[in-house]
């Protein structure tokens, strides 16, 4: 299950530089393009800090925390066999969307990003989006789906 992890993680990375490499060549000459005019376009934008553009030039600590994330959630897929497949989903949405993003950091010094929906102000790109949603199964899971939060509290003297 770990390779199949692991594999299916860089198919997530391989999607997203696909998609940047188009995005580069046919989006960045033109800049924006109304798909859904008012909600929906794509828009190029060249990302150099984090989440909604916060640290900017702050490109080697990106690329020293995403080697540590990507790091931890390896050995938790081989060193644990954690064998939840909340946690696997999750594991390979965030490995292989910051391996998608840490490519960008690494070639380019900045992120290409391109989805902008009205109703969210930031251009982000499918890595990010891959990202938050793999974050957001990881809490689910470490919240609902083990003793994590318990062993905190006994720790704590809360229980």
């Amino acid at each position: 299950m770990p390779y199949i992890v692991l594999g299916l993680s860089l198919v997530v990375a391989l999607i997203d530089y696909i998609i940047k490499i188009l995005v580069l060549n046919n989006l960045k000459p033109i800049g924006s393009l109304a798909v859904i005019p008012g909600l929906f376009s794509l828009t190029y934008v060249e990302n150099r800090g984090a989440a909604f553009g916060m640290l900017s030039n702050a490109r080697w600590i990106f690329i020293v925390f995403t080697f540590i994330v990507i790091a931890v959630l390896i050995y938790f897929i081989f060193k644990k066999r954690i064998t939840s497949k909340l946690f696997n989903i999750s594991a390979i949405l965030i490995i292989g969307g910051g391996i998608g993003n840490l490519i960008d950091r690494i070639f380019y010094g900045f992120v290409v990003d391109y989805l902008s929906v009205s109703f969210f102000p930031p251009v982000c790109n499918f890595a990010d989006y891959c990202i938050t949603v793999g974050a957001g199964l990881m809490v689910i899971y470490l919240i609902f789906f083990t003793d994590f939060l318990s062993k905190k509290d006994k720790q704590n003297g809360k229980l």
